[in-house]
C-alpha cells in the first residue's frame, strides 16, 4: 500500500509569487495554503507572500502567518 500524496498530486501548480501578481511556473489547478494545508484553486488565489513564496487560503491565514513572523 502506498502512502497518500500530501503534496497535492499532479494538479498542484508551481507559482512564483510577486508583488501584486503571480506567475505560473508549472501549470496546475491549485496551490496549497501554507497555514491550513487546504487546496486553493488558482482562480480563487488572492492572498500570498512574495517574500516567503507562500499562498494563503484567506485573510485569516495571511494574518496568522504575519503575526507568527512579527510577535
Amino acid at each position: 500500500m502506498n502512502a497518500p500524496d500530501k503534496t497535492g498530486g499532479p494538479d498542484l501548480a508551481l507559482i512564483n509569487y510577486g508583488d501584486g501578481d503571480f506567475t505560473v511556473v508549472r501549470p496546475g489547478r491549485f496551490v496549497m495554503c501554507a497555514i491550513s494545508g487546504v487546496r486553493i484553486p488558482l482562480e480563487a488565489l488572492r492572498y500570498w507572500s512574495a517574500v516567503h513564496q507562500e499562498a494563503y487560503a484567506g485573510p485569516a491565514e495571511a494574518l496568522a502567518r504575519w503575526r507568527g513572523l512579527n510577535p
